[in-house]
């Protein structure tokens, strides 16, 4: 691989940052359901590779939308046209040279922009609101490990709750309440040139109570990665990701749970699936590297007791200063 392929193959930056890929109450008579965190797609392909030491500015976009809810059978129920969550998250990441236990050490903080009323469209409240401050994203530790045919990451996200939050309220921008993260991932590298690769990332998520209430959102386990391959020397890269979410825990509304809510006594735990093509090509010239781009689309299916729609993102990774190539 030449300078420039391995530039790129350090620097595929899947972030966990907070953009809410359907953080909403998803309530009806039949099923109660709370999302958490987890922006659902933010990893892609090589998910399991931690980018080299040197300091990034990423800026990604998020858009979700969706007009089908499923119960808890899949089957789907009526809903009052589309509904969009969209999201707009400038970050710092700093990789160290510093190892701990043989991989490098890295940091990012991540605050999120938002337009969506979160929470409040199932529940009778607006659709939309103004773009505010959403939930702070921090990830204190985070370790990479590079081996010949295959990379490994491991880490800790925290989610703070920085957005503005209120019970029922109908132009939330936050979901008022910590969330933590343990992850782990890995990408592998079958043929000696490193031109295919195979990836995976796991995350476990755990959460506190929302503020002001006794309510606590289930334990949520999510998988995202992605099968592709490296053109142009490394330059650039094309596959087919995915991602896969399941509600570990029931949610406990606690002594809210028949407050106004029509919440039923046993509420399910969802699930939902999704597919679709990632490309990543830089911005470059013949002798510096100054950003990538990656754009990912994903469409959902077999959901259930939850939404079923469309994932875009858009990721422009900005290396700081930019990268030499001679």
């Amino acid at each position: 691989m030449n300078k420039l392929a391995v530039l790129v193959s350090q620097k595929r930056i899947g972030m966990k940052f907070l953009l809410y890929s359907l953080a909403l109450c998803f309530c009806n008579n039949a099923n109660a359901v709370l999302s958490g965190h987890n922006a659902k797609g933010d990893y892609g392909l090589m998910a399991g590779t931690q980018a080299g030491p040197g300091f990034y500015v990423p800026m990604m976009y998020f858009d979700y939308g969706f007009d089908t809810l499923r119960n808890n059978s899949g089957e789907a129920l009526p809903t009052q046209g589309e509904i969009t969550v969209k999201a707009v998250s400038p970050m710092a990441l700093w990789v160290a040279d510093k190892k701990i236990l043989g991989g490098n050490y890295s940091l990012l903080v991540a605050p999120a922009m938002t337009s969506n009323a979160l929470e409040a469209p199932l529940l009778g409240g607006s659709e939309t609101s103004s773009w505010e401050l959403g939930d702070l994203y921090i990830q204190p530790i985070s370790l990479g490990w590079h081996l010949p045919q295959v990379d490994f990451i491991a880490g800790l996200g925290i989610f703070a709750p920085t957005g503005k939050y209120e019970f029922n309220g109908d132009e939330n921008n936050g979901l008022g309440m910590w969330s933590y993260e343990l992850f782990a991932g890995t990408t592998i590298y079958p043929d000696k040139n490193k031109n295919w690769h195979m990836a995976a990332s796991i995350f476990w998520e755990t959460h506190g109570k929302k503020e002001g209430t006794d309510i606590r959102v289930g334990d949520l386990l999510t998988i995202e990665g992605g099968v592709g391959r490296s053109f142009l020397g490394g330059a650039a890269s094309a596959g087919l990701a995915f991602y896969a979410q399941w509600k570990l825990t029931q949610d406990d509304f606690g002594s809210l749970a028949s407050v106004g809510q029509n919440l039923l006594a046993n509420p399910s735990k969802h699930r939902v699936f999704a597919l679709g093509p990632e490309l990543t090509i830089p911005i470059a010239s013949s002798n510096k590297l100054y950003a990538l781009v990656t754009m990912r689309y994903f469409r959902e299916f077999d959901a259930h007791s939850t939404s079923e729609g469309e994932t875009f993102l858009l990721t422009l990774t900005f290396p700081v200063p930019s990268v030499p190539l001679r």
